[in-house]
C-alpha cells in the first residue's frame, strides 16, 4: 500500500511510519518541517518514504500528492497539555484540528484516484470528565473545551463519507511508552519523588503505543472496520494506581503526591487533561475482535520502563 501520514514525526506517527516501512508500505510524509522529517526518516534507513511540506491549515500544491495514495491517517494537532491554555493557544488546538482535517479532507475529495480509507485521529476528551460515569463509543459528548474541539475535529473528518471514502475515527486515550505524558511522570520516579497528580482519583484511560499502532494498522487494512473506535486498554485505572504500579516497576517510592494547584500554575486550564479524567472503555474495539498484547497496566508499564 502507499499511506500518507500527517503528524508522522510525533510520539505516535513515528512508530507507525516505521511500521508500515518495515512491512513493505511507501509512505508520504506530510510535514511542516521537511528538514525534521528527513533527520527522523533519513533516506538511507526509509528508502520507501516520501517527504512532501504542507502547510496543515492552508490549501495548496501538497494536496495533490494524496493522489494514488491507497489510505490517509490524520494524526496532526497541537499539543493540548504542553503549555498554558491562552485563548491564543486554544484557538490553535481547535485550528490545527478542525482546519487541518478539512485541508485533509478536501485533498481526499479532490484526488483522482482517491484514497479508499482515512483514519482520523481523536480524543476521549470527546467524551467530557467524570470520577463516577463509564463511557463507550456510543456515549454522548461532553461540553467542556477539550469535547467541543473533539466535535468539530470529528464533523470534519465525517464529511470525507460525502467523498464515498471509508472513515475510521480512534479516540485515543493517554498513550503510554517513552515519550508523551508517561515520559513526562517517569523523571520524579526516577528522583524518588513520584506520586499521584491531584486527588489520585481520577480515571486514568490508558493505551499502549504499540497496541494503538496495531490498531491505526487494521483501521487501515481491515474493510469491516468503520466508524469510531475507543483507542484506549479494557482496563482504565485510577491516578492512584497508576502511581503506585509506576513505583512498583521502577522500584521507587510513589506516595509523594503533586498538588494540583502546582499543576494549574503550569498549564493553567490545560491541568485539567490530568487532574480530571474518564473512564472509557473500548466496547466496539472489542467487538470488531481487536487483540490488545497490553490489556493490563503492570505488563504495559514494564515492557516501556525495562
Amino acid at each position: 500500500m502507499k499511506i500518507a501520514v500527517t503528524g508522522a514525526t510525533g510520539f505516535v506517527g513515528s512508530r507507525l511510519v516505521e511500521r508500515l516501512h518495515k512491512e513493505g508500505n511507501r509512505v508520504l510524509v506530510l510535514t511542516r518541517n521537511t528538514n525534521f522529517a528527513q533527520k527522523v526518516f533519513p533516506p538511507e534507513a526509509f528508502p520507501h518514504v516520501e517527504i512532501v511540506a504542507y502547510t496543515p491549515n492552508v490549501s495548496g500544491s501538497w494536496q495533490d500528492a494524496i493522489a494514488g495514495c491507497d489510505g490517509v491517517v490524520n494524526l496532526a494537532g497541537e499539543p493540548i497539555a504542553e503549555k498554558r491554555w491562552t485563548p491564543e493557544h486554544k484557538q490553535e488546538i481547535l485550528n490545527s484540528r478542525q482546519l487541518g482535517t478539512q485541508k485533509i479532507v478536501e485533498a481526499i475529495a479532490n484526488a483522482n484516484p482517491k484514497p479508499t480509507v482515512l483514519v482520523n485521529a481523536s480524543a476521549i476528551g470527546y467524551y467530557g470528565t467524570s470520577e463516577t460515569a463509564t463511557f463507550d463509543e456510543t456515549s454522548l459528548s461532553g461540553n467542556d473545551f477539550l469535547a467541543q474541539v473533539c466535535q468539530a475535529w470529528e464533523a470534519e473528518a465525517r464529511k470525507v463519507k460525502d467523498a464515498g471514502v471509508r472513515l475510521v475515527i480512534l479516540r485515543f486515550g493517554i498513550i503510554l511508552g517513552l515519550g508523551g505524558a508517561l515520559g513526562k511522570m517517569i523523571t520524579p520516579f526516577k528522583l524518588f519523588a513520584g506520586g499521584p497528580i491531584g486527588s489520585g482519583r481520577q480515571w486514568f484511560s490508558w493505551i499502549h503505543v504499540d497496541d494503538l499502532v496495531n490498531l491505526i494498522v487494521q483501521a487501515l487494512t481491515k474493510l469491516e472496520i468503520e466508524g469510531v473506535y475507543n483507542a484506549t486498554a479494557p482496563n482504565p485505572v485510577r491516578m492512584a494506581d497508576l502511581s503506585q504500579t509506576m513505583g512498583q516497576v521502577m522500584n521507587r517510592p510513589s506516595w509523594l503526591p503533586v498538588p494540583a494547584f502546582a499543576l494549574e500554575a503550569l498549564l493553567g486550564d490545560g491541568a485539567i487533561v490530568v487532574l480530571e479524567g474518564q473512564q472509557v472503555l473500548p466496547k466496539r474495539t472489542l467487538e470488531a475482535g481487536f487483540e490488545y498484547q497490553y490489556p493490563n497496566l503492570q505488563p504495559a508499564l514494564r515492557q516501556i520502563l525495562k
